[in-house]
């Protein structure tokens, strides 16, 4: 089947891929823009794979603040170089990862920060130990503005499309009175 100008447009509007990478993930599932989304997708996690030893050194500080005031995350974002930390791509990234901070409350980046001991308490917490990394570990939750996608998958979809290793540094989290006890 032939593909045409505007399904390569479209799918473009869909995932930021270049011309010939729309082209060839359409021809290669007939035409189906969903099917080829998730060609795409797939080849954007292979290609974040072979990024991530490159090291990211530079990005942004990002914050966002809730409810008034009450509740606020602060994360550090860094990728490769200054000119993708200056794209819009690149900061709306950063205040939806630190929308997620302050939305979820994760305790750990990844879960390979997560200690055997950590892991014991976590899985009597929460059941068992997927459950566990779901719920505070940021790059396995569950994306809050798309609930297909995982935390992991947002920053695997922008390395694909900004073609830099990217990386979620730091994260912290305050709400207002936490910690607290009223007397």
């Amino acid at each position: 089947m032939a593909v045409t100008i505007d399904q390569i447009k479209t799918l473009r509007e869909k995932t930021g891929a270049g011309i010939m990478d729309s082209k060839r993930a359409l021809e290669q599932v007939d035409g189906n823009i969903e099917k080829a989304v998730e060609v795409l997708r797939q080849q954007g996690l292979s290609r974040a794979g072979k990024k991530s030893d490159r090291a990211a050194l530079q990005g942004v500080i990002d914050q966002y603040i809730h409810n008034q005031g009450r509740i606020g995350s602060l994360i550090e974002i860094n990728c490769e170089t200054d000119f993708v930390a200056r794209t819009d791509d690149f900061k709306t990234l950063a205040h939806d990862v630190a929308m997620q901070v302050a939305a979820t409350s994760p305790r750990y980046i990844a879960a390979e920060e997560v200690s055997d001991e950590d892991f014991a308490r976590l899985d009597a917490e929460f059941g068992d130990r997927k459950s566990a990394t779901e719920a505070v570990v940021l790059l396995d939750q569950v994306y809050i503005k798309d609930p297909k996608k995982t935390v992991r998958d947002l920053v695997n979809e922008h390395i694909s499309l900004l073609g830099e290793n990217i990386v979620v540094r730091r994260i912290a989290r305050f709400e207002l009175g936490e910690g607290q006890s009223e007397a």
